[in-house]
């Protein structure tokens, strides 16, 4: 392991310092090319057992930050601001502590059976260690307020200090509506990240969602596995969660409901009208709720390419990807989680894209972040939007990638997205000059738009998307799809690891698709905007 330490590190320095030692002139330039080399043995070390699954808070994670910034500086970046690479995330990571709590349903004044991790799992959204609580339940239907599709599901109601009870996903179209909250697509709106902060908007004591695979889009042992007995979270700074975080099973729900006098299912068909009113149920959470609360410090990692042009130079284009897996866990067996896919790749990218982009300097600045702790709820990127390192307006766009493609050159890259603004033409220009295409829209059925880093960057107004792997293979088709298809069973798996007879064309196409859209952005003439009406540009207009 010593000995791969050794050479990963000297042929990433080797490929790295050498090419600026002898950069040529500006006028001997050419278009930026992805090297395939340097791309390989960042990504072979990001995601060798040395780095530990690169876990937030562990050993691993410091030393990643330690790997990106040296190679930053190798690349020939610029720290944004200072003399560091680094930006301070302050996080709370928070374990519950069921065999400590009391915590417990109870209807009609009778407790409910419910076991943590089998039939309901809680955590605090504000770290804080205790709770004692005795709060009353009331279902909130979908627990959404939209304006622009008319809908507010609380009334005006007074909910503070009371635990709602949501379900997950969307209002479902109608044969009247087919396109609200996006027809068959997932809104913000549907996901449980929106329903937490709606709940803690309303001043609710917490919050409670209803679970069912179809409407989360995953199974329950998802959620057993991010919090039974599993560190979670949460940003130390800015906006606090309601003191209770949870979900409930749909047998656990029905059983609820039961007790307290109500028809979960006619209460679940009346929350699919507008004119849905919050129901009281004869029910509450009682008791203590206690967890294991530390607070630590993680870092982004941000460096950047001044621009040439002087008044545009002021402007920048961010690339990003998230540095960070799921670390080491458990005590049996292989516990290193190394993500060599998710997403050492995209890491890896960056340091091959960002050593191209200092070569050959574009009008705009060009940043390069890689942000923490995206596993634990996009919490790095969330801190960036929060506190940017460049100011949000003049920041042109965000282009992120996380989890490239490793299985083979394809005819199309996948976009999802950028049609919400300016970005989807020139995304459609840069694929067309590289022989490519977009690859086919499809219903964004499990929100993927608002699952990944580029979404932190949307929320404040920033044109942003994940750039994905197409999926129109060259070469044996079948196989590709083989391919592909086993990595479904290694993801979030010990088993994503690197794999030396990997072809890695396909992922350096990734990368070159991402640093000539982003050369696109940086020397258009005006930054790209938003698409009229969309509801993330009235933050840009801000």
């Amino acid at each position: 392991m010593q000995k791969l330490f050794s050479s990963v590190l000297a042929a990433s320095l080797v490929l790295a310092f050498p090419v600026h030692a002898a950069a040529p002139k500006p006028a001997q330039q050419k278009q930026p090319k992805v090297q395939e080399a340097p791309l390989r043995a960042h990504l072979a070390f990001l995601s060798s057992d040395l780095l530990e699954g690169r876990g937030t808070g562990q050993r691993g994670g410091d030393l990643t930050v330690a790997y990106l910034e040296t190679q930053a500086l190798a690349a020939g970046l610029k720290p944004v601001s200072g003399k560091t690479f680094r930006q301070a995330v302050q996080i709370a990571g928070v374990k519950s502590l069921p065999a400590d709590s009391s915590l417990r349903l109870e209807a009609n004044g009778a407790a409910l059976p419910a076991s943590f991790g089998k039939d309901w799992v809680w955590a605090p959204g504000d770290a804080q260690a205790a709770h004692s609580l005795d709060a009353e339940l009331v279902f909130v239907g979908y627990g959404t307020t939209a304006p622009e599709e008319g809908w507010n599901d609380f009334k005006g109601q007074d909910l503070k200090g009371k635990v709602l009870v949501m379900m997950v996903n969307d209002p479902q179209p109608t044969t009247a509506q087919p396109d609200r909250f996006g027809g068959k697509a997932l809104t913000y709106y549907g996901r449980w990240t929106y329903k937490f902060e709606e709940a803690a908007r309303q001043g609710a004591a917490g919050v409670l969602l209803i679970h069912t695979t179809p409407s989360a889009s995953y199974g329950w042992s998802v959620i057993q596995n991010s919090w039974d007995n599993v560190e979670r979270f949460q940003l130390a700074q800015g906006a606090v969660g309601t003191g209770l975080q949870g979900w409930l099973t749909d047998n656990t729900a029905r059983a609820l409901f039961k007790a307290a006098g109500q028809d979960l299912d006619a209460l679940r068909a009346a929350a699919e009208s507008k004119d849905f009113q919050p129901v009281p149920l004869k029910a509450k959470v009682a008791g203590e709720m206690k967890a294991a609360v530390r607070r630590i410090e993680q870092f982004n990692v941000a460096g950047v390419v001044p621009g040439t042009d002087p008044k545009l130079k002021d402007e920048v284009v961010i690339y990003s990807a998230h540095w960070d897996h799921l670390g080491k866990q458990g005590t049996d067996g292989d516990t290193i989680f190394n993500g060599a896919v998710d997403n050492a790749s995209g890491s890896a990218a960056l340091l091959a894209m960002a050593k191209e982009a200092s070569l050959n300097p574009a009008k705009r600045s060009q940043m390069f972040l890689w942000v923490a702790a995206e596993e634990q709820g996009l919490l790095g990127s969330e801190a960036y939007a929060t506190a940017p390192l460049w100011p949000l307006a003049k920041t042109a766009a965000n282009l992120n990638l996380d989890s490239l493609n490793f299985i083979g050159v394809t005819r199309d890259i996948g976009a999802k997205g950028s049609e919400r603004t300016d970005l989807g033409k020139m995304a459609e220009a840069t694929a067309k000059a590289m022989k490519m295409v977009i690859a086919e829209a499809r219903p964004d059925l499990s929100g993927g738009y608002f699952r990944s880093d580029h979404f932190s960057f949307a929320k404040v107004g920033v044109p942003a998307f994940s750039i994905t792997s197409g999926s129109d293979y060259l070469g044996d088709k079948e196989a590709a799809k083989a391919k592909a298809a086993a990595y479904s069973k290694r993801y979030h798996q010990v088993s994503d690891e690197y794999d030396p007879s990997w072809d890695l064309a396909g992922m350096t196409q990734h990368a070159q698709f991402a640093l000539n859209l982003g050369r696109m952005v940086a020397d258009a003439p005006k930054m790209p905007d938003w698409k009229a009406g969309d509801a993330f540009g009235k933050a840009r207009a801000k």
